[in-house]
């Protein structure tokens, strides 16, 4: 390995003269660590430089000073991560650390599942304080992009960007009816996706399982995306099902992207349902045969063979048209209940329902309440409550949400072990949480998060990478960091190269693991040592420093851009 040497080059405002000329100082430099740069190239031993926000130099730097020095010899150095699908939406407005996502090394927070935190109108703003449980914050804001520099100018720790949410737009313009746009209305919603784009959003994000994002059709999708493309925006997509009709939701997805020239990603990919896990390898001939056609299509995941949403998704969604109120409002009808109970006990491929595909209502955790009164409930299983109630599961599900005032927080076991380990091989994969970023400690001790919001990126490095060795480490890194990175269309950021933002990651790869379980989930993962975001330490020696450096990372059609 040679030292780095830089031409007559203009470098960050630095200029360098002569093959070898003497070097400029840095701020920091993490000496002898073990260098793993985000391309899934080897790694090497070497030294990082950072000088202000940005990378300076990676190499062999022994002449080179600094303000300050750190040794990290035996440990791992890489970019910081990427959560491809974050829910630190509220947990950020709570507590701007984002502690849980910060000891794995997530340095960007990427939103905008289905729903995201803009375009809002007075009455989606409203809706927003009121639906609010444990976490309560001001919402000040009306545009996405309103949203995201509130949180850079509050301060928050992590980076973050997001996506347009394809139901935020709906509801923006159709509130929660189950109807298509008129023509005129598609083109207002048309306009939202263009303002979003041009205010840094990643693309258009859809949530088809849930009301009111179940009753958009194929074709409005396409429309949204056709607007987002001319921006150079992703299609990403919890797709309208992940059990009984898979396939032909993997063949939607393709069909939007084909059709509106843009590029798509599946949300948290999974065969959900015994009767469903063999359709995975289907799953992967469809997606490499559209990349083979030339369509980018990409998935990500996160490393448990559970999900977690809400008990919505035990419910179809006919019965919830227009929102939480008018929901609740109609189980409290004998008759509604009646049959919405059948439907729920009933194997049907017209709606996804995760409680049947769970198999059995004790594979169902109950993790998340609103009122005070339920909240001795956390922890247990559907059947566990119904059980004690006296009283089936379906009937348990549709009292507990009237009871409590929302949909209540639900974990589903849906998926098999064996297809974990497959996805994670699949160099089309990267990875999420799917969740906020919580800490362990006061408010967000009220509810049980899925513990993959305190153990996601650690387990995937520490059981699959260290001690299964399902894939290198530089391949993970990759997949952790350039890999989502390029597809997001994101500039300077992801990989450890001059002239890149400084998000830096220092863990020790022999002890990187997850602690969280689903029985105690408010647990820190341990082994990474030193975050760095934007050049500021925002983890040392496994402590959170309390800095808030992190911005907001803009999508390819920002105005903004020089």
């Amino acid at each position: 390995m040679r030292r780095l040497c830089l031409g007559t080059t203009l470098l960050l405002g630095l200029t360098f003269i002569g093959a070898c000329a003497q070097p400029p100082t840095a701020d920091l430099i993490l000496r002898g660590g073990t260098i793993l740069d985000g391309s899934g190239a080897p790694p090497i031993v070497g030294d990082v430089a950072i000088l202000g926000d940005s990378v300076l130099a990676v190499g062999e730097l022994g002449g080179m000073t600094a303000a300050s020095e750190l040794d990290v010899t035996g440990l791992a150095v890489a970019p910081g991560f990427i959560n491809m699908l974050s829910w630190a939406t509220e947990t950020l407005l709570v507590d701007p650390r984002g502690i849980s996502d910060i000891v794995q090394g997530v340095t960007l927070e990427v939103f905008g599942e289905g729903s995201s935190m803009g375009p809002l109108t007075e009455a989606m703003r409203q809706e927003m304080v009121e639906s609010q449980g444990d976490l309560e914050f001001d919402v000040t804001w009306t545009s996405l992009g309103d949203y995201l520099e509130h949180l850079e100018t509050r301060g928050v720790s992590p980076n973050v960007a997001s996506f347009l949410g394809a139901t935020t737009v709906r509801i923006h313009e159709l509130g929660y009816e189950d109807r298509p746009p008129e023509e005129d209305e598609l083109d207002r919603m048309k306009e939202l996706v263009r303002e979003a784009m041009r205010e840094g959003a990643l693309g258009v994000g859809s949530s088809l399982i849930y009301a009111p994002a179940f009753y958009a059709e194929t074709d409005e999708l396409v429309a949204l995306m056709e607007a987002a493309a001319e921006f150079g925006g992703m299609y990403i997509s919890h797709m309208r099902s992940e059990g009984n009709r898979l396939l032909e939701s993997v063949d939607e997805l393709i069909h939007i992207a084909r059709a509106s020239g843009a590029p798509a990603e599946i949300y948290h990919l999974k065969a959900a349902g015994r009767p469903n896990w063999d359709k995975l390898e289907q799953v992967i001939e469809r997606v490499e045969a559209a990349r083979a056609e030339g369509i980018r299509v990409t998935a990500d995941m996160y490393t448990y063979t559970a999900g977690a949403t809400g008990l919505d998704a035990a419910m179809p969604p006919w019965v919830q048209e227009g929102g939480y109120e008018a929901w609740a409002e109609r189980l409290r009808d004998p008759v509604v209940r009646a049959r919405v109970m059948d439907e729920m006990s009933t194997p049907t491929d017209e709606w996804e329902n995760l409680m049947l595909l769970a198999g059995d209502p004790s594979r169902v955790v109950l993790v998340g309440f609103k009122a005070d009164s339920l909240k001795h409930l956390t922890g247990m299983t559907l059947a566990e409550v119904a059980e004690a109630r006296g009283s089936s599961p379906e009937a348990t599900a549709i009292d507990l949400v009237i009871r409590d005032g929302s949909r209540v927080g639900t974990v589903y076991f849906l998926m098999s072990e064996e297809n974990v380990r497959r996805q994670i091989q699949l160099p089309w994969m990267a990875f999420d949480s799917d969740a906020g970023a919580p800490a362990p400690e006061g408010v967000f001790l009220r509810s049980n998060p899925h513990p993959r919001a305190y153990g996601n990126f650690a387990r995937l490095l520490g059981r699959y990478v260290r001690d299964e060795g399902l894939i290198s480490l530089e391949e993970a890194v990759r997949r952790l960091t350039s890999f989502p990175a390029e597809n997001l269309g994101i500039r300077r950021r992801g990989r450890l190269a001059p002239g890149y933002h400084a998000d830096v990651v220092v863990f020790d790869s022999g002890s990187i693991r997850d602690r969280a379980t689903f029985e105690e989930p408010h647990q820190l993962a341990v082994g990474m040592e030193h975050v760095f975001v934007n050049g500021v330490q925002v983890l040392r020696n496994g402590a959170h420093t309390g800095a808030t450096p992190g911005r907001v990372v803009r999508g390819p059609g920002w105005t903004g851009w020089n």
